[in-house]
Protein backbone atom coordinates (compact mmCIF):
# COMPACT_ATOMS: atom_id res chain seq x y z
CA UNK A 1 0.00 0.00 0.00
CA UNK A 2 1.24 3.34 -0.73
CA UNK A 3 1.54 5.26 2.25
CA UNK A 4 2.26 8.41 1.01
CA UNK A 5 -1.02 9.88 1.35
CA UNK A 6 -2.27 8.31 4.70
CA UNK A 7 -2.81 10.19 7.75
CA UNK A 8 -0.88 8.06 10.09
CA UNK A 9 0.14 11.28 12.43
CA UNK A 10 -3.09 12.56 13.53
CA UNK A 11 -4.28 12.75 17.09
CA UNK A 12 -6.54 9.85 18.27
CA UNK A 13 -9.78 9.43 20.26
CA UNK A 14 -10.00 6.73 22.57
CA UNK A 15 -13.51 4.22 21.97
CA UNK A 16 -12.86 3.19 25.58
CA UNK A 17 -12.06 -0.33 24.41
CA UNK A 18 -8.73 -0.75 24.73
CA UNK A 19 -7.70 -3.88 22.08
CA UNK A 20 -10.58 -1.73 19.65
CA UNK A 21 -8.28 1.13 20.20
CA UNK A 22 -4.85 -1.15 19.26
CA UNK A 23 -6.89 -2.66 16.43
CA UNK A 24 -7.33 1.36 14.77
CA UNK A 25 -3.61 2.48 15.64
CA UNK A 26 -4.36 4.03 18.64
CA UNK A 27 -8.19 4.85 17.72
CA UNK A 28 -10.84 6.87 15.71
CA UNK A 29 -9.71 9.96 14.04
CA UNK A 30 -11.90 13.25 15.12
CA UNK A 31 -14.27 14.68 13.04
CA UNK A 32 -14.96 11.78 11.44
CA UNK A 33 -18.55 9.24 11.34
CA UNK A 34 -17.94 5.79 12.29
CA UNK A 35 -20.49 2.70 11.50
CA UNK A 36 -20.94 0.25 14.02
CA UNK A 37 -22.81 -2.92 12.14
CA UNK A 38 -24.09 -6.18 13.18
CA UNK A 39 -27.03 -8.13 13.84
CA UNK A 40 -29.27 -8.31 17.28
CA UNK A 41 -27.28 -8.79 20.33
CA UNK A 42 -24.02 -8.45 19.03
CA UNK A 43 -22.48 -5.47 21.35
CA UNK A 44 -23.24 -2.33 19.21
CA UNK A 45 -24.91 -0.04 21.83
CA UNK A 46 -22.30 -1.11 24.15
CA UNK A 47 -19.28 0.16 21.68
CA UNK A 48 -21.47 3.28 21.69
CA UNK A 49 -21.58 3.81 25.57
CA UNK A 50 -17.94 2.83 26.29
CA UNK A 51 -17.08 5.80 23.36
CA UNK A 52 -19.64 7.78 25.14
CA UNK A 53 -18.29 7.31 28.86
CA UNK A 54 -14.68 8.04 27.50
CA UNK A 55 -15.81 11.63 26.59
CA UNK A 56 -16.94 12.27 29.82
CA UNK A 57 -13.87 10.62 31.47
CA UNK A 58 -11.86 13.13 29.53
CA UNK A 59 -14.40 16.02 29.86
CA UNK A 60 -15.89 16.28 26.66
CA UNK A 61 -19.45 17.14 25.51
CA UNK A 62 -21.20 13.98 24.76
CA UNK A 63 -24.70 13.38 23.11
CA UNK A 64 -26.72 10.17 22.86
CA UNK A 65 -29.74 10.03 19.92
CA UNK A 66 -31.33 7.20 20.14
CA UNK A 67 -34.59 6.36 18.09
CA UNK A 68 -35.10 2.60 19.06
CA UNK A 69 -34.21 1.63 22.73
CA UNK A 70 -35.60 4.34 25.61
CA UNK A 71 -32.27 6.43 26.34
CA UNK A 72 -32.88 6.13 30.29
CA UNK A 73 -32.68 2.37 30.15
CA UNK A 74 -29.16 2.69 27.40
CA UNK A 75 -27.55 4.61 29.99
CA UNK A 76 -29.25 2.02 33.26
CA UNK A 77 -27.60 -1.15 31.18
CA UNK A 78 -24.18 0.99 31.08
CA UNK A 79 -24.06 1.91 34.62
CA UNK A 80 -24.05 -1.77 35.47
CA UNK A 81 -21.21 -2.44 33.30
CA UNK A 82 -19.52 0.23 35.88
CA UNK A 83 -19.53 2.74 32.39
CA UNK A 84 -20.04 6.24 34.24
CA UNK A 85 -22.54 8.22 31.63
CA UNK A 86 -24.77 9.87 33.86
CA UNK A 87 -23.47 13.49 32.17
CA UNK A 88 -23.90 11.95 28.71
CA UNK A 89 -27.05 14.21 27.18
CA UNK A 90 -29.59 12.06 25.85
CA UNK A 91 -31.87 13.03 23.19
CA UNK A 92 -34.87 10.09 23.17
CA UNK A 93 -36.22 10.34 19.84
CA UNK A 94 -37.78 6.22 20.03
CA UNK A 95 -41.82 6.54 20.43
CA UNK A 96 -43.45 6.41 23.75
CA UNK A 97 -46.21 4.94 25.23
CA UNK A 98 -48.76 7.66 23.68
CA UNK A 99 -48.44 6.25 20.10
CA UNK A 100 -49.99 3.54 20.93
CA UNK A 101 -52.51 4.23 23.35
CA UNK A 102 -53.45 7.35 21.31
CA UNK A 103 -53.80 5.51 18.53
CA UNK A 104 -51.80 8.40 16.14
CA UNK A 105 -52.54 8.12 12.63
CA UNK A 106 -51.85 10.35 9.45
CA UNK A 107 -54.75 10.19 7.12
CA UNK A 108 -53.48 12.67 4.46
CA UNK A 109 -49.60 13.14 4.59
CA UNK A 110 -47.48 9.66 4.74
CA UNK A 111 -46.02 9.67 8.45
CA UNK A 112 -42.26 9.30 7.25
CA UNK A 113 -42.81 13.46 5.98
CA UNK A 114 -45.33 14.11 8.97
CA UNK A 115 -42.61 12.49 11.64
CA UNK A 116 -39.24 13.56 10.00
CA UNK A 117 -39.48 17.18 10.22
CA UNK A 118 -39.52 17.01 14.23
CA UNK A 119 -36.56 14.81 14.29
CA UNK A 120 -34.84 16.89 12.35
CA UNK A 121 -35.72 20.14 14.33
CA UNK A 122 -34.58 18.34 17.30
CA UNK A 123 -31.41 17.24 16.58
CA UNK A 124 -30.14 20.61 14.81
CA UNK A 125 -31.85 22.34 18.31
CA UNK A 126 -29.91 19.91 20.90
CA UNK A 127 -26.39 19.93 18.87
CA UNK A 128 -26.66 24.16 18.20
CA UNK A 129 -26.96 24.14 21.76
CA UNK A 130 -24.71 21.33 23.51
CA UNK A 131 -21.76 21.12 20.69
CA UNK A 132 -20.64 17.79 21.65
CA UNK A 133 -17.66 16.59 20.87
CA UNK A 134 -18.78 12.98 20.28
CA UNK A 135 -22.29 11.78 19.33
CA UNK A 136 -23.58 8.34 19.40
CA UNK A 137 -26.95 7.66 16.92
CA UNK A 138 -28.16 3.78 18.14
CA UNK A 139 -29.47 3.27 15.16
CA UNK A 140 -29.36 4.95 11.77
CA UNK A 141 -31.93 2.09 10.54
CA UNK A 142 -34.61 3.86 11.94
CA UNK A 143 -34.18 7.06 9.80
CA UNK A 144 -34.77 4.50 7.06
CA UNK A 145 -38.36 4.24 7.72
CA UNK A 146 -38.39 8.21 7.92
CA UNK A 147 -37.58 7.86 3.90
CA UNK A 148 -39.82 7.40 1.19
CA UNK A 149 -37.40 6.17 -0.52
CA UNK A 150 -33.83 4.70 -0.64
CA UNK A 151 -31.85 8.01 -2.70
CA UNK A 152 -34.33 9.96 -0.10
CA UNK A 153 -32.87 7.69 2.31
CA UNK A 154 -29.00 8.19 1.66
CA UNK A 155 -29.44 11.91 1.31
CA UNK A 156 -30.86 12.53 4.94
CA UNK A 157 -28.20 10.48 6.37
CA UNK A 158 -25.69 12.24 4.23
CA UNK A 159 -27.48 15.32 5.19
CA UNK A 160 -26.90 14.58 9.12
CA UNK A 161 -23.53 13.74 9.20
CA UNK A 162 -22.49 16.56 7.29
CA UNK A 163 -24.09 18.95 9.72
CA UNK A 164 -22.89 16.80 12.78
CA UNK A 165 -19.24 16.92 11.13
CA UNK A 166 -19.29 20.64 10.27
CA UNK A 167 -19.68 21.52 14.32
CA UNK A 168 -16.69 19.71 14.59
CA UNK A 169 -18.38 16.41 16.45
CA UNK A 170 -17.14 13.19 16.62
CA UNK A 171 -19.63 10.04 15.16
CA UNK A 172 -20.53 6.51 15.56
CA UNK A 173 -23.74 5.15 14.62
CA UNK A 174 -24.99 1.65 14.74
CA UNK A 175 -26.99 -0.23 11.98
CA UNK A 176 -28.96 -3.37 12.49
CA UNK A 177 -28.04 -5.17 9.35
CA UNK A 178 -29.35 -8.47 7.49
CA UNK A 179 -30.06 -10.10 4.56
CA UNK A 180 -33.47 -8.57 3.79
CA UNK A 181 -32.01 -4.68 5.16
CA UNK A 182 -28.23 -4.64 3.72
CA UNK A 183 -26.53 -1.36 5.07
CA UNK A 184 -24.18 -1.21 2.30
CA UNK A 185 -25.16 2.05 1.52
CA UNK A 186 -24.44 3.43 5.25
CA UNK A 187 -20.86 1.97 5.04
CA UNK A 188 -20.40 4.14 1.77
CA UNK A 189 -21.09 6.88 3.63
CA UNK A 190 -18.94 6.29 6.65
CA UNK A 191 -15.29 6.88 7.28
CA UNK A 192 -14.87 3.57 9.26
CA UNK A 193 -16.58 0.29 9.57
CA UNK A 194 -16.42 -1.92 12.08
CA UNK A 195 -18.82 -5.15 12.47
CA UNK A 196 -19.80 -7.50 15.16
CA UNK A 197 -20.16 -10.78 14.68
CA UNK A 198 -21.93 -13.68 16.97
CA UNK A 199 -21.81 -17.12 15.80
CA UNK A 200 -22.02 -20.36 17.74
CA UNK A 201 -21.62 -18.65 20.81
CA UNK A 202 -18.21 -17.01 19.40
CA UNK A 203 -18.31 -13.06 19.27
CA UNK A 204 -15.45 -10.86 16.46
CA UNK A 205 -14.95 -7.85 15.67
CA UNK A 206 -13.61 -7.06 12.37
CA UNK A 207 -12.59 -3.34 10.99
CA UNK A 208 -13.36 -3.53 7.12
CA UNK A 209 -12.84 0.30 6.44
CA UNK A 210 -10.73 2.90 7.83
CA UNK A 211 -10.19 6.06 6.20
CA UNK A 212 -6.92 8.06 6.06
CA UNK A 213 -4.96 5.26 8.42
CA UNK A 214 -3.72 1.47 8.64
CA UNK A 215 -5.59 -0.58 10.93
CA UNK A 216 -5.14 -4.63 12.07
CA UNK A 217 -7.56 -6.23 9.27
CA UNK A 218 -8.99 -9.71 10.14
CA UNK A 219 -11.55 -11.19 12.71
CA UNK A 220 -10.57 -9.80 16.71
CA UNK A 221 -11.89 -12.34 19.40
CA UNK A 222 -14.64 -10.13 21.47
CA UNK A 223 -15.88 -10.29 24.93
CA UNK A 224 -19.55 -9.10 26.34
CA UNK A 225 -19.28 -9.42 30.04
CA UNK A 226 -19.97 -7.55 33.20
CA UNK A 227 -17.28 -5.15 32.52
CA UNK A 228 -18.42 -4.49 28.94
CA UNK A 229 -16.52 -5.07 25.55
CA UNK A 230 -13.53 -6.67 25.27
CA UNK A 231 -11.81 -6.96 22.16
CA UNK A 232 -8.67 -8.99 21.43
CA UNK A 233 -6.28 -8.15 18.76
CA UNK A 234 -5.28 -11.50 16.78
CA UNK A 235 -1.63 -11.51 17.50
CA UNK A 236 1.04 -10.49 15.27
CA UNK A 237 4.25 -11.42 16.43
CA UNK A 238 6.81 -9.10 13.78
CA UNK A 239 4.69 -6.68 15.64
CA UNK A 240 6.49 -7.03 18.73
CA UNK A 241 10.19 -6.60 19.50
CA UNK A 242 12.33 -6.32 22.65
CA UNK A 243 16.39 -6.00 22.73
CA UNK A 244 17.79 -8.88 24.31
CA UNK A 245 21.08 -10.85 24.92
CA UNK A 246 20.71 -14.76 23.65
CA UNK A 247 23.02 -15.91 26.57
CA UNK A 248 22.42 -19.73 27.79
CA UNK A 249 20.88 -20.11 30.81
CA UNK A 250 21.67 -22.26 33.41
CA UNK A 251 18.96 -25.37 34.40
CA UNK A 252 21.05 -25.19 37.73
CA UNK A 253 21.58 -29.20 37.60
CA UNK A 254 25.32 -29.47 35.78
CA UNK A 255 24.75 -32.90 34.36
CA UNK A 256 21.73 -31.58 32.58
CA UNK A 257 23.43 -27.91 31.37
CA UNK A 258 26.18 -30.40 30.35
CA UNK A 259 24.18 -32.36 28.15
CA UNK A 260 22.79 -28.79 26.52
CA UNK A 261 26.25 -27.29 26.55
CA UNK A 262 25.68 -24.91 28.72
CA UNK A 263 21.94 -24.29 29.18
CA UNK A 264 19.14 -23.26 26.79
CA UNK A 265 19.80 -19.96 25.26
CA UNK A 266 17.10 -17.15 26.06
CA UNK A 267 14.74 -16.04 23.40
CA UNK A 268 14.48 -19.81 21.83
CA UNK A 269 12.04 -22.50 22.02
CA UNK A 270 12.37 -25.82 23.69
CA UNK A 271 10.32 -28.69 23.34
CA UNK A 272 10.21 -31.54 25.97
CA UNK A 273 8.99 -34.67 24.39
CA UNK A 274 8.06 -37.77 25.92
CA UNK A 275 5.20 -40.15 27.10
CA UNK A 276 2.98 -39.20 30.18
CA UNK A 277 4.39 -39.30 33.60
CA UNK A 278 8.54 -39.21 32.47
CA UNK A 279 9.07 -35.70 34.01
CA UNK A 280 8.72 -33.39 31.65
CA UNK A 281 6.73 -31.26 33.71
CA UNK A 282 9.06 -31.21 36.30
CA UNK A 283 12.23 -30.57 34.04
CA UNK A 284 10.71 -27.58 33.20
CA UNK A 285 9.73 -26.18 36.41
CA UNK A 286 13.40 -27.01 37.26
CA UNK A 287 14.46 -24.39 34.92
CA UNK A 288 12.01 -21.78 35.87
CA UNK A 289 13.33 -22.57 39.44
CA UNK A 290 16.58 -21.47 38.55
CA UNK A 291 15.24 -18.41 36.85
CA UNK A 292 13.75 -17.37 40.32
CA UNK A 293 17.36 -17.65 41.85
CA UNK A 294 17.83 -14.73 39.14
CA UNK A 295 15.44 -12.93 40.63
CA UNK A 296 13.39 -13.82 36.83
CA UNK A 297 9.61 -14.06 36.61
CA UNK A 298 8.42 -17.11 35.00
CA UNK A 299 4.58 -18.23 33.80
CA UNK A 300 3.20 -22.15 33.69
CA UNK A 301 0.14 -22.10 31.94
CA UNK A 302 -1.29 -25.74 32.68
CA UNK A 303 -4.39 -27.02 30.34
CA UNK A 304 -4.77 -30.41 31.80
CA UNK A 305 -3.31 -30.78 35.20
CA UNK A 306 -4.68 -28.55 38.65
CA UNK A 307 -2.29 -26.17 39.82
CA UNK A 308 -2.86 -27.48 43.40
CA UNK A 309 -1.45 -31.00 42.13
CA UNK A 310 1.58 -29.13 40.54
CA UNK A 311 2.72 -27.20 43.38
CA UNK A 312 2.37 -30.38 46.00
CA UNK A 313 4.52 -32.88 43.45
CA UNK A 314 6.85 -30.18 43.51
CA UNK A 315 7.40 -29.57 47.24
CA UNK A 316 7.73 -33.50 46.95
CA UNK A 317 10.61 -33.03 44.36
CA UNK A 318 12.78 -30.35 46.24
CA UNK A 319 11.18 -27.70 43.73
CA UNK A 320 9.45 -24.65 46.18
CA UNK A 321 6.66 -23.81 43.65
CA UNK A 322 4.82 -22.30 46.29
CA UNK A 323 7.56 -20.29 47.66
CA UNK A 324 7.99 -18.95 44.07
CA UNK A 325 4.35 -17.97 43.83
CA UNK A 326 4.55 -16.18 46.93
CA UNK A 327 7.09 -14.38 46.19
CA UNK A 328 5.75 -13.41 42.40
CA UNK A 329 8.94 -15.75 40.83
CA UNK A 330 6.06 -18.03 38.74
CA UNK A 331 2.81 -18.03 38.23
CA UNK A 332 0.81 -21.57 37.81
CA UNK A 333 -2.46 -20.77 36.18
CA UNK A 334 -4.90 -23.26 34.65
CA UNK A 335 -6.85 -22.54 31.48
CA UNK A 336 -10.35 -24.79 31.49
CA UNK A 337 -10.77 -26.49 28.08
CA UNK A 338 -12.73 -24.12 25.78
CA UNK A 339 -12.55 -21.10 28.34
CA UNK A 340 -10.52 -18.38 26.38
CA UNK A 341 -9.89 -17.96 22.23
CA UNK A 342 -6.40 -17.98 20.75
CA UNK A 343 -6.16 -14.50 20.68
CA UNK A 344 -8.05 -13.90 24.58
CA UNK A 345 -5.55 -16.89 25.59
CA UNK A 346 -2.63 -14.62 23.54
CA UNK A 347 -3.43 -11.67 25.56
CA UNK A 348 -3.18 -12.78 29.08
CA UNK A 349 0.12 -14.32 27.78
CA UNK A 350 1.07 -10.33 26.49
CA UNK A 351 -0.10 -8.78 29.93
CA UNK A 352 2.37 -11.03 31.80
CA UNK A 353 5.26 -10.63 29.51
CA UNK A 354 4.42 -6.77 28.56
CA UNK A 355 3.24 -6.01 32.28
CA UNK A 356 5.15 -8.03 34.55
CA UNK A 357 8.45 -9.01 32.49
CA UNK A 358 7.87 -12.94 32.87
CA UNK A 359 11.15 -14.29 30.90
CA UNK A 360 10.29 -17.97 30.87
CA UNK A 361 6.29 -19.28 29.45
CA UNK A 362 5.41 -22.86 29.75
CA UNK A 363 3.08 -24.14 28.18
CA UNK A 364 1.63 -27.65 29.58
CA UNK A 365 0.76 -29.20 27.59
CA UNK A 366 0.72 -29.29 23.29
CA UNK A 367 -1.95 -31.48 23.26
CA UNK A 368 -4.04 -29.68 26.02
CA UNK A 369 -3.42 -26.22 24.55
CA UNK A 370 -5.07 -27.42 21.57
CA UNK A 371 -7.86 -29.23 23.15
CA UNK A 372 -8.86 -25.28 24.60
CA UNK A 373 -8.16 -23.80 21.16
CA UNK A 374 -11.01 -26.10 20.02
CA UNK A 375 -12.21 -25.40 15.72
CA UNK A 376 -8.27 -23.04 15.13
CA UNK A 377 -5.58 -23.82 13.27
CA UNK A 378 -3.26 -25.23 16.41
CA UNK A 379 -0.24 -24.65 13.90
CA UNK A 380 -0.71 -21.01 13.23
CA UNK A 381 -1.89 -20.42 16.79
CA UNK A 382 1.37 -21.62 18.58
CA UNK A 383 3.70 -20.20 15.81
CA UNK A 384 2.26 -16.91 16.33
CA UNK A 385 2.12 -17.13 20.05
CA UNK A 386 5.45 -18.29 19.99
CA UNK A 387 7.42 -16.23 17.68
CA UNK A 388 5.59 -13.10 19.77
CA UNK A 389 7.21 -14.48 23.12
CA UNK A 390 10.57 -15.23 21.29
CA UNK A 391 10.53 -11.39 19.73
CA UNK A 392 10.39 -10.48 23.13
CA UNK A 393 13.66 -12.25 24.69
CA UNK A 394 11.11 -14.95 26.37
CA UNK A 395 12.28 -18.55 26.66
CA UNK A 396 9.62 -20.63 25.81
CA UNK A 397 8.76 -24.43 26.97
CA UNK A 398 6.67 -26.27 25.28
CA UNK A 399 5.31 -29.64 26.81
CA UNK A 400 4.41 -32.31 24.43
CA UNK A 401 2.70 -35.61 25.54
CA UNK A 402 3.44 -38.71 22.74
CA UNK A 403 0.97 -41.55 22.99
CA UNK A 404 3.93 -44.02 23.48
CA UNK A 405 5.34 -45.45 26.29
CA UNK A 406 8.45 -46.60 24.68
CA UNK A 407 9.67 -47.78 21.53
CA UNK A 408 9.19 -46.00 18.61
CA UNK A 409 10.90 -42.22 19.77
CA UNK A 410 8.24 -39.86 18.61
CA UNK A 411 9.00 -35.93 18.20
CA UNK A 412 5.82 -34.27 18.25
CA UNK A 413 2.43 -35.47 16.46
CA UNK A 414 1.04 -31.92 15.22
CA UNK A 415 3.29 -31.21 12.76
CA UNK A 416 5.05 -28.28 15.06
CA UNK A 417 8.91 -29.56 15.10
CA UNK A 418 10.02 -26.76 13.11
CA UNK A 419 9.43 -24.23 15.76
CA UNK A 420 11.70 -25.72 18.22
CA UNK A 421 15.01 -24.57 18.28
CA UNK A 422 16.16 -27.03 21.07
CA UNK A 423 14.30 -30.54 20.91
CA UNK A 424 14.58 -32.72 23.97
CA UNK A 425 13.22 -36.63 23.61
CA UNK A 426 12.53 -37.84 27.24
CA UNK A 427 11.43 -41.71 27.38
CA UNK A 428 10.83 -44.52 29.26
CA UNK A 429 13.44 -47.67 28.88
CA UNK A 430 13.48 -51.69 30.89
CA UNK A 431 16.28 -52.98 32.26
CA UNK A 432 16.67 -56.44 32.70
CA UNK A 433 19.04 -57.78 35.22
CA UNK A 434 18.81 -60.89 37.68
CA UNK A 435 14.97 -61.54 36.14
CA UNK A 436 13.80 -58.46 37.02
CA UNK A 437 12.28 -56.04 34.66
CA UNK A 438 13.01 -52.22 35.89
CA UNK A 439 11.47 -49.31 34.21
CA UNK A 440 14.01 -46.14 33.95
CA UNK A 441 13.83 -43.19 32.09
CA UNK A 442 16.31 -41.58 29.89
CA UNK A 443 16.80 -37.69 28.52
CA UNK A 444 18.39 -37.15 25.28
CA UNK A 445 18.97 -33.74 22.80
CA UNK A 446 18.55 -34.52 19.51
CA UNK A 447 18.53 -30.64 18.06
CA UNK A 448 19.81 -27.51 19.29
CA UNK A 449 20.31 -24.70 16.56
CA UNK A 450 22.39 -21.95 18.63
CA UNK A 451 24.81 -24.39 19.84
CA UNK A 452 26.49 -27.97 19.81
CA UNK A 453 24.79 -30.36 22.03
CA UNK A 454 26.42 -33.58 23.37
CA UNK A 455 24.95 -36.65 21.53
CA UNK A 456 24.76 -39.04 24.03
CA UNK A 457 21.94 -40.12 26.38
CA UNK A 458 21.68 -40.28 29.83
CA UNK A 459 19.74 -41.90 32.54
CA UNK A 460 17.64 -39.82 35.34
CA UNK A 461 15.75 -39.88 38.28
CA UNK A 462 13.39 -37.67 40.36
CA UNK A 463 13.55 -37.76 43.46
CA UNK A 464 12.87 -36.08 47.02
CA UNK A 465 15.60 -34.51 46.86
CA UNK A 466 15.56 -33.18 42.96
CA UNK A 467 16.11 -34.42 39.26
CA UNK A 468 19.03 -36.74 39.62
CA UNK A 469 20.91 -37.06 35.30
CA UNK A 470 23.66 -39.73 34.96
CA UNK A 471 26.94 -39.47 33.00
CA UNK A 472 26.32 -40.47 29.59
CA UNK A 473 25.38 -44.12 28.72
CA UNK A 474 27.36 -46.58 26.59
CA UNK A 475 26.82 -49.51 24.40
CA UNK A 476 23.40 -48.88 23.35
CA UNK A 477 22.49 -50.11 20.25
CA UNK A 478 18.84 -49.44 18.63
CA UNK A 479 17.82 -46.98 21.54
CA UNK A 480 15.36 -45.00 19.33
CA UNK A 481 13.57 -48.15 17.36
CA UNK A 482 10.96 -50.68 18.20
CA UNK A 483 13.79 -53.17 19.33
CA UNK A 484 13.80 -50.99 22.32
CA UNK A 485 16.82 -50.88 24.84
CA UNK A 486 17.84 -54.69 25.38
CA UNK A 487 19.85 -56.42 28.20
CA UNK A 488 23.33 -56.42 26.87
CA UNK A 489 22.62 -52.67 26.07
CA UNK A 490 21.70 -51.45 29.80
CA UNK A 491 24.30 -53.47 31.87
CA UNK A 492 26.99 -52.04 29.49
CA UNK A 493 25.86 -48.43 31.04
Amino acid sequence: MDTSSLNLTAPRLSTGIPGLDEILQGGLIPNRAYLVRGGPGTGKTTVGTHFLATGIRANEKTLLITLGEPGDQILASSQQLGLDCRRVHVLDLSPDSTFFTEAQTYDIFPSSEVERAPIAQAIIETVESLQPRRVFIDSMTQFRYLATDPFQFRKQVLSLIRFLLEKEATVLFTSEHSPEVPDSDLQFLSDGVITLTLTDDRRTLRVTKFRSSHFRDGSHSMRLSDRGVQVFPKLLPYAHKRDFTSQPISSGIPTLDELLHGGLERGTITVFSGPSGVGKTTIGLQFMKEAASRGERSAVYTFEEEVASIVKRCSSINISAQTMIDQGALIVAKIEPLQYTPDEFANIVRQEVEEHEVKTVMLDSVSGYSVSMADEDLVSQLHALCKYLVNMGVTVLLINETETLYGDAQATSAGFTYLADNLILMRYMDRHEDGQVELRKSISVVKKRLSDFEKTLREFKITRDGIKISAPMEGLQSILSRDGLVADDVSQA
